[in-house]
C-alpha cells in the first residue's frame, strides 16, 4: 500500500507541475507587440499563464526541430509551420493574420511611392532587407525584387541587416527597424507595414511609403498547435483566431479577418 502511495503522491506532483508549466508561444519578431498583448489578455482570462518567444520565423522553427519546447508557434509565412506540420510535429496549420510590406525611409531621403523602385535601384541608396530563409520578410523583399524586373540588381544591392542567426542586435529596448535607420546602417529599408508604424513611434522623423501596387507584396501568417502540447494550447490558439484576439491584432495594423463588421 505503501507503494501504491507514494506512486499517487508522484502523479499528483508530476500533475500539478503539468498543470503549472506555463504554455509556450514561439513567434515572429513582427508579432512581438501584438502577441505580446494577446498573450496576456489569455493569461488573465484563463489564468494560465504564458511564456512568450520571439524572432525570425525561420530560426523559431529551427530552434523547435532542435528541441526547444513551444506548444504553440505563429510564424510570418505559412511555409514555417507546414515544414513542422509536414514532419509530423503537429498541425493543422491555420491562416490568422496579414500583413505587407512598407519602405521605411531616413528623413532626408527624397522619396514617394511613385518613385520608391528608381530610389532602390539608386547607386547611392543603401537598400536594407531582413534576412532571406531566416527571416520572411527578406523573402517578401526578395519577392518584390523579383516583380520589379530588376531582381538582379537589387539582390546584389541588398544589405541584409536584420533577421539573420548573426544579424547586429539592437540595443535593449529599441526598435530593430528605427535603430538601423537612425544609426544610418541604410537609407531605405523594406519591412512589414506594422514594423514601419512601430519604428516610427520611436523615431517620429522616419518617412513610411506605400509599396505601389504592381510590385505589393502580402504576408499570409500561420499559426501551429505542436504535438504533446496541453490542451490549454488549443484555448491559445483559439484566443488568437477569436475575435478578441484579431481585435488586438487589427489595432496594430495587421489585416485581421476574424474581426466581426463595425469593430
Amino acid at each position: 500500500m505503501r507503494h501504491v502511495s507514494l506512486l499517487a503522491a508522484a502523479l499528483g506532483l508530476a500533475m500539478s507541475a503539468a498543470q503549472a508549466q506555463d504554455l509556450s508561444l514561439y513567434a515572429a519578431g513582427s508579432l512581438k507587440a501584438a502577441l505580446t498583448d494577446v498573450a496576456a489578455d489569455y493569461a488573465e482570462a484563463y489564468d494560465t499563464p504564458v511564456a512568450t518567444s520571439f524572432g525570425p520565423s525561420g530560426l523559431m522553427r529551427e530552434r523547435i526541430e532542435a528541441g526547444e519546447t513551444a506548444h504553440v508557434f505563429a510564424s510570418a509565412n505559412m511555409r514555417h509551420p507546414r515544414t513542422l506540420e509536414s514532419a509530423g510535429k503537429g498541425g493543422p496549420v491555420a491562416l490568422f493574420a496579414r500583413n505587407r510590406l512598407c519602405g521605411l525611409a531616413r528623413p532626408e531621403v527624397e522619396v514617394t511611392s511613385e518613385t520608391l523602385l528608381d530610389v532602390m535601384l539608386d547607386e547611392n541608396t543603401r537598400l536594407g532587407t531582413s534576412t532571406p530563409k531566416a527571416d520572411p520578410s527578406g523573402d517578401y523583399a526578395f519577392q518584390l525584387f523579383e516583380k520589379s524586373g530588376h531582381a538582379e540588381a537589387l539582390k546584389t544591392k541588398a544589405l541584409q541587416l536584420t533577421g539573420g542567426p548573426d544579424s547586429a542586435a539592437p540595443p535593449e529596448g529599441r526598435n530593430t527597424y528605427a535603430w538601423v535607420l537612425d544609426s544610418d546602417q541604410a537609407d531605405l529599408f523594406l519591412t512589414y507595414c506594422t514594423n514601419a508604424v512601430l519604428a516610427r513611434k520611436e523615431v517620429p522623423d522616419l518617412q513610411i511609403v506605400q509599396i505601389p501596387e504592381p510590385l505589393s507584396v502580402g504576408a499570409d501568417y500561420g499559426l501551429l498547435v505542436l504535438d504533446g502540447a496541453p490542451p490549454e494550447a488549443w484555448k491559445l490558439a483559439l484566443h488568437i483566431l477569436s475575435p478578441a484576439g484579431q481585435a488586438v491584432l487589427a489595432e496594430y495594423g495587421f489585416d485581421a479577418a476574424a474581426v466581426p463588421k463595425g469593430e
